[in-house]
């Protein structure tokens, strides 16, 4: 049951980032908190999210600007294993605190709290139109290079920024997306080098459940980008972002607070 949810989920959730405006990490990963501990499922998420960026990576690595390329990921690379290490050291400290409520106990551990709020802080952002019309100058892409790659690694949110630093640096669209993909690869690499040596190797027993859900959400998130882009073009539904970041809210409130 566990694994046909997941699979529903990130077929949806696949499709629903052509038309809301969010990105697959930034939708799935929520999902996969509803079935394992956080760092888990920042973990999976990332695997996930590479197969997708690989996918894309052979089909647009040629029309990637390399030179912006090693600018904005090498910094990322760098910081996506800080930010990975961080999540990784925080998964060893105690709970903040357990309480019980409705004969169930609960408890506020610093990665759920600490994704918990990044999910909300992230839609917040996305959802700002402020923040989607921000556009820093080239000059500062060693810094978004830095900023995207530390918080890919700490919980998987790095699309929002990488987007920001990139639309200034004289890309063509097709050299803008290319150059993406391939800086979201470089980071995506990074933290799974992190977490397989990290929290992944410590709950190997955990770890291993996750290669079904895994395996399956990479097969059902291929499956929904295909169903979604034959439904409707790449545009933003303000009705289905709403409720796509509505329900990413709770979850995120639901992290931070140890209900989830």
């Amino acid at each position: 049951m566990d694994l046909i949810l997941i699979g529903l989920a990130a077929c949806l959730a696949s499709a629903l980032t052509l038309f809301s405006g969010f990105g697959l990490g930034t939708v799935l990963m929520p999902v996969f908190a509803l079935f394992f501990p956080a760092p888990l499922a920042v973990a999976a998420t990332a695997v996930v999210h590479f197969a997708n960026n690989v996918f894309k990576f052979g089909l647009l690595a040629r029309q990637a600007d390399w030179r912006v390329v090693a600018r904005f990921g090498v910094p990322a690379a760098l910081t996506a294993f800080i930010g990975a290490g961080l999540l990784t050291w925080f998964d060893h400290l105690p709970p903040l605190v357990k309480y019980t409520l409705a004969d169930a106990t609960h408890e506020i551990t610093v990665v759920k709290a600490l994704v918990g709020l990044l999910i909300v802080v992230f839609v917040g952002l996305e959802l700002s139109p402020r923040v989607q019309a921000l556009a820093i100058p080239a000059r500062y892409l060693p810094l978004g290079g830095a900023l995207s790659g530390f918080f890919g690694g700490l919980s998987g949110h790095q699309g929002a920024l990488r987007s920001a630093f990139l639309i200034k640096a004289g890309l063509s669209k097709d050299a803008f997306v290319a150059t993406g993909v391939v800086s979201a690869v470089i980071v995506d690499a990074s933290r799974l080098i992190v977490y397989g040596t990290g929290f992944l190797a410590e709950h190997f027993n955990q770890s291993r459940e996750l290669t079904p859900a895994v395996a399956v959400g990479v097969l059902c998130a291929f499956a929904g980008a295909v169903i979604g882009k034959r439904l409707l073009q790449k545009v933003t539904l303000r009705v289905v972002q709403r409720v796509v970041a509505g329900t990413m809210l709770l979850v995120g409130v639901g992290l931070a607070t140890g209900l989830i």
